[in-house]
């Protein structure tokens, strides 16, 4: 992606670092500091025209930061936690990133990075967020067909026969048209996978429920064919590397 110029004070404010007054203080108290050409460089002049790079590096007070036109993450999200900027009952998701991800300027009414659908508040698993509406549109409309991987535990055990009823469609209680699994795996007598393609609300408990099944856990493992990294531990984010995002594109 080709460089473009602005000011340090029109980056800061564009990364979600407070108002254009709160990032000018920021630079001329010294706060800031950048790359450029390979070195890193202090000013304290907020107009500062800078050559800005996808994934130029900088810092504002000690943090180390990136600088990304749209933001992409991933979160691995803890049980316990709503998916909601207004949490009903449980702690919100959004209070396990760092200001500047909820901050960032777009154009909707709401700022910052929003989650990509939603996971109940017990349910773990991969979470993405973005400022992306496109992205987000993309990801989660059922005509893209990205496949979404949950780990299913249950309170009994359950017969292969179950993975076959899940696979052809089953009926919940709000649709008349037989909801299916996109694929399902017994592991083990109380553990399935299964993989959708759209996204109801609680479908995957009622789909179990269907068959005569309780969920007691619920993990998302994968979307598309981006897994959740063995070294994400539940409250971590980081952001979505080229890489991942070219994982989320591949046909399964």
């Amino acid at each position: 992606m080709p460089s473009l110029t602005m000011s340090l004070q029109e980056m800061l404010f564009s990364q979600g670092f407070g108002t254009r007054r709160i990032c000018s203080g920021l630079v001329e108290q010294g706060y800031v500091a950048y790359m450029q050409a390979g070195e890193w460089l202090n000013t304290y002049d907020p107009g500062q025209i800078l050559a800005i790079e996808e994934a130029m590096p900088f810092e504002v007070q000690g943090a180390h930061w990136f600088y990304y036109s749209k933001a992409y993450l991933m979160l691995h999200k803890p049980t316990g936690t709503e998916c909601s900027q207004k949490p009903s009952t449980w702690p919100s998701i959004y209070s396990l990133l760092p200001t500047p991800l909820r901050q960032r300027p777009v154009k909707s009414a709401v700022q910052g990075v929003q989650a990509v659908g939603r996971l109940d508040q017990d349910t773990t698993g991969l979470l993405l967020l973005t400022d992306d509406g496109q992205f987000i549109h993309r990801m989660s409309s059922p005509k893209h067909h990205v496949p979404k991987v949950y780990q299913v535990i249950t309170e009994n055990e359950m017969s292969a026969t179950v993975c076959e009823k899940l696979s052809l469609g089953v009926v919940l209680n709000d649709d008349p048209k037989p909801v299916k699994g996109h694929d399902c795996k017994l592991i083990e007598p109380k553990h399935l996978e299964l993989t959708l393609t759209e996204g109801k609300y609680h479908q995957v408990k009622r789909m179990l429920a269907a068959v005569g099944h309780h969920v007691v856990r619920l993990h998302r493992s994968r979307i598309g064919n981006l897994q959740l990294p063995t070294d994400l531990l539940p409250g971590q984010w980081r952001w979505l590397s080229a890489a991942d995002i070219q994982q989320l594109w591949m046909k399964n």
